[in-house]
């Protein structure tokens, strides 16, 4: 590279200097004074610029080499931080896919585990219904049964007051006023001869 920078003047000598030394052969005479004036200022001015590029090629040659060096070395830098960077994404997209696989079976594991518990609930409910149901129905008889033995009483009753009645009834239908009165006569009379009662002392 160096070496390149240092050839950079010689080459610009030898691509720009031969038109400006060529114009006594072109036109076959010996130039004037002012022509030969001309010309010097010419060569001058091509010394010029090849210090100038001289120079320049110098201070990039000098200053190129570091500057590229530390380029390189963070374009190097920079393509490791890439490659680790990618190696990176590449683990975490397959972790990233391994949660996603754990996650599809979990799912199906919460799915077939919340079925379960559906019909284990279902199964529950069942039984506390049918269990329900059974006290009802024990509640239920008991209370026909009470009912049934209310009314059994209550018709029992009813039969012997009407019992009563049609016997009082006929009773009155026989019994004349007469013989009632001959009744009470007797009953008081039975009372009369029973004893008095035997003072205790």
């Amino acid at each position: 590279m160096k070496r390149a920078l240092l050839l950079t003047p010689a080459l610009c000598i030898g691509l720009f200097a031969p038109p400006a030394f060529s114009q006594e052969g072109e036109q076959g005479k010996p130039a004037s004074s002012e022509e030969a004036g001309e010309a010097n200022l010419g060569i001058w001015r091509w010394a010029n610029f090849i210090i100038l590029v001289g120079g320049l090629g110098y201070l990039i040659g000098k200053n190129a080499g570091p500057f590229f060096d530390s380029r390189l070395k963070r374009i190097r830098q920079d393509m490791f931080e890439a490659h680790e960077a990618r190696k990176a994404a590449e683990l975490r997209a397959a972790e990233v896919d391994r949660r996603l696989a754990g996650l599809e079976s979990d799912i199906a594991a919460l799915r077939a585990e919340s079925q379960r518990e559906a019909a284990a609930e279902q199964e529950r409910m069942r039984q506390q219904a049918t269990a329900e149901m059974g006290k009802i129905r024990a509640h239920t008889e008991q209370e026909i049964s009470g009912a049934a033995k209310a009314a059994r009483a209550e018709l029992k009753r009813y039969s012997a007051e009407l019992a009563i009645g049609l016997a009082e009834q006929k009773l009155r239908a026989r019994i004349k006023p007469e013989t009632q009165d001959s009744l009470v006569r007797g009953f008081m009379r039975d009372l009369d001869r029973s004893p008095a009662p035997v003072e205790v002392t």
